[in-house]
């Protein structure tokens, strides 16, 4: 239910409710065998896949949806690292043992074949596979967020929050998690683009799929079959991936760029 109304939301924001449909070339929902592997025209500019359908209109309406997925995953991965990695550093000892052993069990093993894992477990729906990403993707963010508080708990500015009795709320909102946010923000940019991979690269597998709904991966992967009569079908939306990849590549390598020259360490 939770999810149901999150999906919801970020649907609407991201435009890709029912009423935007209409504003694509074509219906992505819409089969049509008599033009099955059309090729790129003026009429299907990218061309039909097998069962006639759009595959500009059909990449137009997954793309949005790989956005908010990734959007999800990536601030909650900051949210639990932030949490969990604040917490080890300031606390440090046995709490921060136990924190940063289970963050070294996460971090030893292969990200994709973790969540390939944990989203069999979680029954490979859409909300599994966004769980297994999650879950997977939080320990980097505690590694720098801990990184972080170590760095600054000892400046006079969180000594002097200490010593005048400021909760540990607003001590960890205000002073830690806020100071500790640059270089955080510089690598989640970056890090968008690997979350669409790595998405892209289960629906590839077959992995949190909800047919009919296209999802980029599931497209290129179905064309693959189609090679080379039909190469648009895998082609385009493997293009698109690749871009989209390059793209959040090249803005958190601009923002890294940015952020390293306001800190001063």
């Amino acid at each position: 239910m939770g999810w149901s109304i999150i999906q919801g939301l970020l649907e609407v924001f991201f435009g890709i409710s029912g009423p935007a449909i209409a504003l694509l070339p074509h219906d992505p929902f819409k089969y049509n065998l008599v033009v099955g592997l059309h090729p790129p025209d003026r009429t299907y500019l990218l061309g039909t896949n097998a069962n006639g359908e759009d595959i500009l209109s059909r990449m137009l309406y997954a793309m949005p949806r790989d956005a908010y997925i990734s959007i999800i995953v990536v601030l909650s991965g900051v949210l639990l690292g932030g949490l969990f990695g604040i917490i080890a550093g300031y606390r440090g000892g046995y709490l921060d043992e136990v924190i940063m052993r289970i963050t070294d069990a996460f971090l030893s093993l292969p990200a994709l074949i973790l969540v390939i894992a944990l989203s069999v477990l979680f029954h490979e729906t859409l909300g599994g596979v966004i769980l297994a990403l999650v879950i997977v993707w939080w320990p980097i963010y505690a590694r720098f967020f801990r990184a972080q508080t170590l760095r600054i708990k000892n400046l006079d500015f969180v000594q002097a929050a200490k010593l005048g009795n400021v909760s540990f709320a607003k001590l960890f909102f205000s002073y830690l998690f806020i100071n500790s946010i640059d270089p955080v923000v510089a690598y989640a940019a970056l890090d968008f683009g690997n979350v669409i991979l790595t998405y892209s690269t289960l629906a590839f597998l077959g992995i949190g799929l909800e047919p009919p709904i296209p999802e980029l991966g599931s497209m290129a992967s179905n064309g693959v079959g189609t090679l080379p009569t039909g190469w648009w079908y895998a082609v385009f939306p493997g293009l698109a991936i690749l871009i989209i990849v390059i793209g959040f590549v090249l803005v958190g390598d601009r923002m890294q760029d940015i952020v390293s020259n306001r800190i001063n360490y």
